[in-house]
């Protein structure tokens, strides 16, 4: 691989939620990672503030991960799962159910966070019509959520830019009230105190809809790529008691919650909140090797194991689902998590972390910040008549200048670093943030 692309190459790759023109006038390319740093194609060390996206949760190019994957890859290059199986996806799926919350027995492989979201909806959908409740085909999801850019995730998701070209190909939907209110929330540091009223509204929407009609309401325990908005105190618990009382399912949507961004396996446990379907993704692998699912309830799981023994009992799979080198990858990262202890290690910075994102309150341009766990968002004051371009400059002056990359979300950046991360990569990372906003 040469150390620089052609015009021709560059202009090849379509990337995805990118600017393409912009990017290859002067392309943000990574060559090389190790631990908590992404290395340039000249060699220039640039601190990882967002574990790639969402996902590296134990850093990057851990070695007993990559060794798992190289073993894998010359052991077992593809085994399919329908009709046939092999270890490594059984080993996986009984660890990540041994994580999970009481009842949530059973996985379903994919390969991404929006196939995840698709899998549970369908399983959703396909459990009320199992048990002759087929009229419940509608689904909840909330503003400002993000689930995905499967047909499904779309609908059930909150982002208008996401929905505009292609909501009409998607499922029935409605949507909750987002969670965050600026004049009530500003600067909160964990969850806010105010907004669980806000899970109310599901009560006006199934008087809308009828309960009868609705199969799931699908959240993101802590909504992550709109901008890290905390669930207020109570909402969740609000919301698990409405689904129960209307006999709806609910999913959480932990793709990027999930495997100790919050200090815990899972959001639910964090939350004290049990859903019904749980998808999962990203930091499964430690983002190494393409994998997500789904954990599903046993009774739900049991549903479909009542027909014949020679009959299929769930219309849905994908190639892929519990690929060998994948598996492998999730097995290892799990040792990775409990060897290492990561997830209490994010636990134990999670105070720190805040300190350090709230220490650039009252610095130029920041209209808000918020934070839990090791995840962290900063809003800023958009320019006048650019909604977004002072976000996008910052991350590039970021990256460019200060040798730190992290997310942007129109005027928000978002941090969510390796749960390696140490204090001093704390320190640095809000330190040059901090100079940034200096000048920007």
């Amino acid at each position: 691989m040469t150390s620089q692309l052609s015009t021709n190459q560059l202009d090849a790759f379509w990337l995805p939620f990118t600017p393409n023109t912009e990017f290859k006038k002067r392309p943000r390319m990574l060559a090389r990672a190790e631990g908590m740093h992404y290395f340039d194609q000249d060699g220039r060390k640039v601190l990882d503030a967002s574990a790639g996206l969402w996902c590296a949760n134990a850093g990057h190019c851990r070695k007993p991960i990559v060794d798992a994957i190289a073993k894998a890859a010359a052991t077992l290059d593809f085994a399919p799962t329908f009709q046939f199986g092999h270890p490594a996806a059984f080993e996986a799926a009984a660890r990540i159910a041994a994580l999970a919350p009481a009842g949530l027995d059973h996985v379903f492989f994919t390969n991404s966070g929006s196939e995840s979201t698709d899998t549970a909806v369908k399983i959703a959908v396909a459990w009320h019509r199992a048990r002759g409740e087929g009229t419940r085909t509608k689904i909840i999801g909330r503003e400002r959520g993000y689930h995905g850019v499967g047909m499904a995730g779309i609908s059930a998701g909150g982002i208008g830019n996401n929905r505009k070209w292609f909501g009409a190909l998607g499922f029935q939907a409605d949507h909750l009230p987002a969670t965050y209110n600026r004049a009530e929330q500003a600067f909160s540091n964990g969850q806010p105190e105010w907004g669980a009223h806000l899970a109310d509204e599901l009560e006006k929407i199934v008087a809308l809809h009828d309960a009868s009609n609705i199969a799931a309401v699908i959240v993101e325990p802590m909504a992550g790529s709109t901008g890290v908005l905390p669930p207020p105190k109570g909402y969740l618990e609000k919301l698990r008691s409405i689904c129960t009382k209307h006999g709806i399912l609910l999913i959480f949507d932990e793709v990027i919650t999930g495997f100790g961004r919050l200090g815990t396996a899972f959001a639910a446990e964090r939350f004290g909140v049990t859903p019904d379907l749980l998808t999962f993704a990203k930091g499964v692998t430690s983002g190494a090797v393409p994998m997500g699912g789904v954990l599903v309830d046993k009774r739900i799981y049991q549903q479909f194991m009542t027909g014949p023994d020679h009959a299929i009992d769930m219309f849905h799979g994908y190639t892929y689902s519990g690929h060998p080198i994948a598996a492998a990858a999730a097995c290892a990262t799990l040792d990775v998590y409990r060897d290492e202890g990561l997830f209490d290690r994010a636990k134990n910075l999670e105070a720190y972390f805040g300190e350090g994102v709230h220490s650039l309150k009252g610095k130029p341009g920041v209209a808000d910040i918020r934070n839990i766990g090791l995840a962290a968002a900063i809003d800023l004051d958009p320019l006048d008549g650019a909604p977004g371009k002072r976000g996008f400059e910052l991350m590039k002056h970021l990256f460019f200048d200060k040798d730190v990359m992290c997310r942007v979300s129109g005027d928000t950046l978002a941090f969510s670093p390796p749960l390696i991360a140490e204090k001093a990569h704390v320190d640095e990372m809000f330190g040059k943030v901090a100079e940034a906003l200096a000048t920007h």
